[in-house]
């Protein structure tokens, strides 16, 4: 497993890169520190499926995880009614402080805070060897920021599964 630290004031603090010889994915468990919790970004969900400048063309604003080349595993018995902008209902099977991903060897994980987390963004690149920071977005995209302070509507619930 290797890990890097990160400049906080940069938009990120670590992220961990498993590496395994049999290229079997790793399951990781994040848990996060009692009262800091997941929620829904209503100010992503107001805006979810709108195309917001990028560049020199655009984005559509989608819900998304900071991961690469990694996949969140649903927790079932975490099941959070979350209402979008035309009224229907979408269930976010997302605990409230513990998230589980399955990471591919050579894929990444980690914590992205600061504008860079609350930026319409393309997704990071597919790759699990010889990876750079090529996709960086430098202040190229939308940002929309988060609802401070989080509703608790959007706060994801139970804490745990």
């Amino acid at each position: 497993m290797k890990i890097e630290a990160k400049d906080y004031a940069q938009g990120g603090i670590f992220q961990m890169v498993p590496e395994r010889t049999d290229k079997t994915p790793t399951r990781v468990t994040h848990t996060l520190a009692s009262g800091i919790f997941y929620c829904d970004n209503t100010k992503y969900r107001a805006h979810e499926g709108d195309f917001v400048p990028y560049e020199d063309t655009t984005r559509e604003v989608t819900a998304r995880d900071s991961t690469q080349v990694a996949t969140r595993i649903n927790s079932p018995t975490c099941a959070n009614n979350i209402t979008t902008r035309t009224g229907a209902t979408v269930v976010v099977p997302h605990c409230g402080q513990v998230a589980i991903f399955d990471v591919t060897s050579g894929g990444r994980m980690g914590i992205i805070t600061g504008e860079d987390s609350v930026e319409v963004a393309p997704p990071p690149t597919n790759r699990t060897h010889k990876c750079q920071a090529q996709n960086r977005v430098r202040g190229r995209s939308t940002v929309l920021g988060a609802p401070l302070p989080v509703p608790v509507a959007s706060r994801f619930k139970p804490i745990a599964p």
